[in-house]
């Protein structure tokens, strides 16, 4: 909105011309969700501890953990006003792709705070039940699939993109559909799994979030997608400042749930941005580049799937816990270890997520 009258002004005001560059909105998109996090963080933390929205800790979980109870949750509240202030404010609402983002990240937030409310105030530990939860992130995914799949503007709205070779694509026809349902519910239940120690899931999403900002960049630039040999996707463009809006809340919410964590994100943050993520790349034909970038939320989805799948099979685990995070925790690594080694991997699977532009 704001966007939209100050560059109406830049006939009179030729400075004002400065806002139709994508690059510029990014930024201002990403320092004002980032100050807004910062300064609405307390009022909303103590808002949370007076309402006792508490996180409640798992009794089988690290004995470490047992001085987390009572931290503040669902702090992905926090996240998603942020986002949503910086994307009204400085990204153009008349694009497309923004509101099915917006539909996105505020749909699967609303699923997870649902299941937090559940959780907190009803006293139901277990929250949703799975078919409940999975069956809700089905539906929006599919209604989200079938819209892009309909998109008449989209000359790429069934096809998949591979990676490190140039314009190589798979035509999958309605078969997409499914396909984009499975990559947008499982990116929001990967970021949900990683969510257990302080600021790990944020960090990584802050992560994923910068370097698929630069890859929808590119992807919505006519002359870099070509330069690149990438698919050119008209009005993606336009997602870049959306990314910078999550890129911004997130480091602002960093701020409060570094060790220790002063709140938690909970479900209604980590479904949200999981479902936003996937969402992002199935608009982008980044699906593959996803589950590079966001590799570390893989290895977590893995390594619950293999520690389930162990134990009905042989009654044997695995991995000391899971999801893996745990595992390390409970080696003996200290958290704040595990939290800064995840992240250096996840650097570094970012960086060859991008190397992806260039190796074609």
């Amino acid at each position: 909105m704001l966007y939209s009258l100050l560059y109406s002004l830049h006939d009179w005001f030729s400075p004002l011309n400065v806002f139709r560059y994508i690059t510029f909105r990014t930024s201002l998109a990403v320092l004002t969700a980032m100050i807004f996090a910062l300064i609405l963080g307390p009022w909303i933390i103590s808002r949370l501890k007076g309402l006792s929205m508490t996180q409640q800790i798992r009794d089988d979980g690290p004995r470490t953990h047992m001085g987390k109870a009572g931290t503040p949750t669902m702090g992905g509240l926090l996240i998603i006003l942020c986002i949503l202030l910086a994307v009204f404010m400085w990204g153009d609402l008349k694009n497309l792709y923004v509101w099915v983002m917006i539909v996105s990240l505020v749909g699967f937030g609303c699923i997870g705070l649902f299941d937090d409310y559940l959780k907190i105030i009803m006293k139901n530990h277990k929250g949703l039940r799975a078919y409940q939860k999975f069956g809700s992130q089905v539906i929006l995914a599919l209604l989200i699939g079938i819209f892009l799949y309909m998109n008449p503007k989209d000359p790429y709205a069934d096809v998949l993109s591979i990676p490190f070779f140039k314009k190589w694509l798979f035509d999958f026809g309605w078969l997409y559909i499914p396909f984009s349902v499975i990559v947008i519910v499982g990116s929001s239940n990967a970021v949900n799994l990683t969510d257990g120690i302080d600021g790990l899931a944020i960090g990584l999403v802050a992560v994923a979030v910068l370097a698929s900002g630069v890859l929808v960049y590119i992807s919505g630039h006519k002359g870099l997608a070509q330069y690149l040999q990438v698919l050119y996707l008209s009005g993606t463009g336009e997602l870049t400042v959306f990314c910078g809006a999550m890129f911004g809340a997130s480091l602002g919410f960093l701020w409060y749930n570094s060790y220790p964590a002063d709140v938690f994100m909970g479900d209604v943050g980590s479904l949200g941005l999981g479902g936003s993520l996937g969402t992002l790349a199935v608009i982008t034909k980044h699906e593959i580049v996803l589950a590079i970038v966001g590799g570390i939320f893989v290895i977590e989805t893995i390594s619950v799937m293999l520690q389930v799948a162990s134990f009905k099979l042989t009654g044997k685990r695995v991995f000391k816990m899971a999801p893996i995070h745990h595992h390390f925790e409970l080696k003996g690594w200290p958290e704040p270890k595990v939290i800064i080694r995840f992240w250096i991997i996840g650097i570094m699977l970012a960086l060859l997520s991008l190397a992806t532009l260039k190796v074609r």
